[in-house]
This record gives C-alpha cells, sequence and structure tokens, in this order.
C-alpha cells in the first residue's frame, strides 16, 4: 500500500485533467424511482448528484470531460453549465468501456503535451472529497496507475499517466479498465475518505446520506 504522506519530496502535483464518466442509464435507480435519472437527484443540498461529482473534479483538474449520451440533454447541459467540456457517445453504447474508450481518444486529440495524466470519477459518486481527488493525481507523477483504498476496498477516482491512454482508448463493452488494470498494475493508495467508495445506486443510497446529516 503506497502513502503519498511518506514521500515528502514529492509535494507538486502533476497537470492532470479529469474525466467524468457520465453516461449510464442507471436502470437499478431509476426502476425504484419512478424513472428518475440518478445524476439529476438532489442530494441533501439540493445539487444534483453529477454536478457534486463534476464540481469536486473540477476543483482538483485543470480541465474536465464529461462523457454523456447523446440523448441525455439534461445532464450534458448541467455539466457544460459546471464548466465541463461535453463529449457525448452513441446512445447504445455499451458500458464503461465504451466511455472510457471515447473519453481516451478525444483526450489524446486535445490534452497538451504538459499533461501527465488523467484522474477517472464516475458521475454517481458526488462525495468524494477534492483533497483525495488532489492525492490520487500527485501520485500518478510516480505510478502508472493509482487508485485510492477505503478500509481494504478499492475506489475512485484512478488516476492514469498518459502512456496508458492507448490501452484505455482500445476498450470496449462493459468491463471498464479492469483489463487495463490487470496488464498494467495499480498503486493502491491509502485514504481516509469513504466518498471513494460510495456511489448512488438506489434512492436508499440518498436517504442513508440524508439520515446520516442531520
Amino acid at each position: 500500500m503506497f502513502d503519498l504522506e511518506t514521500n515528502p519530496d514529492n509535494t507538486a502535483p502533476p497537470r492532470c485533467l479529469g474525466i467524468l464518466l457520465a453516461a449510464g442509464r442507471g436502470r437499478r435507480y431509476a426502476g425504484a424511482a419512478g424513472g428518475q435519472d440518478k445524476l439529476l437527484a438532489p442530494l441533501a443540498d439540493g445539487v444534483p448528484v453529477v454536478a457534486a461529482a463534476a464540481a469536486t473534479l473540477r476543483a482538483a483538474t485543470t480541465r474536465v470531460v464529461a462523457i454523456t449520451r447523446a440523448d441525455n440533454d439534461r445532464v450534458a447541459a448541467l455539466l457544460a453549465q459546471a464548466g465541463c467540456e461535453v463529449v457525448t457517445i452513441d446512445p447504445r453504447a455499451d458500458g464503461m468501456g465504451d466511455s472510457l474508450a471515447a473519453a481516451a481518444r478525444h483526450v489524446m486529440q486535445t490534452a497538451g503535451a504538459d499533461i501527465h495524466a488523467c484522474l477517472v470519477a464516475l458521475g454517481d459518486m458526488p462525495w468524494i472529497r477534492p483533497d483525495t481527488c488532489q492525492r490520487v493525481a500527485q501520485a500518478a507523477r510516480l505510478h502508472p496507475i493509482v487508485a485510492p483504498v477505503w478500509r481494504g476496498q478499492r475506489g475512485h477516482p484512478v488516476a492514469f499517466q498518459r502512456s496508458i491512454w492507448p490501452a484505455l482508448a482500445a476498450l470496449s463493452g462493459d468491463v471498464g479498465a479492469r483489463t487495463v488494470l490487470a496488464r498494467y498494475g495499480v498503486t493502491e493508495l491509502a485514504v481516509q475518505d469513504a466518498g471513494v467508495c460510495a456511489d448512488v445506486d438506489t434512492p436508499d443510497d440518498l436517504a442513508a446520506v440524508r439520515s446520516d446529516s442531520q
């Protein structure tokens, strides 16, 4: 397990861009919430789930590329208002692998030469702390792939050095980056942030957090 605080000489973060994956359909949430899109569901402070996730990523990176479905105008508009660069994919795209590939192809074409890594976050994970994102990005100065770990459980966001981007661009389907992680290995960064493992899967997930905050 890697602990960044034991490496005090490596304090300057890389120039890192953010990738926010927000193209999922959230069928479980929609089925339990009368068809509502979980990315648009309000948190306790009224901020939509995906807007909170975008704000955290923007606070820790130089720019954020958000991947949405071409048939989800409301999420795309919200992310554009939040300052993200929105890239849409075919609604028939099959899962996280396709979203990651689209994002990687886009940043390979548009990222300046000074960008060292990308930080991939999920649109349904609104409780990650900005400082956690910054620590993961910082660790990517030393390691090709870095993921945070909270109480033994690996979470998000995950940082990928630029050399890994072509492998992400070749992904497809719903397996996400698992094949890339298996090929290159993952450096795990211990964090004290439960948000790295907390996503919104059903309305109960939001209700539980609201209850805890009261």
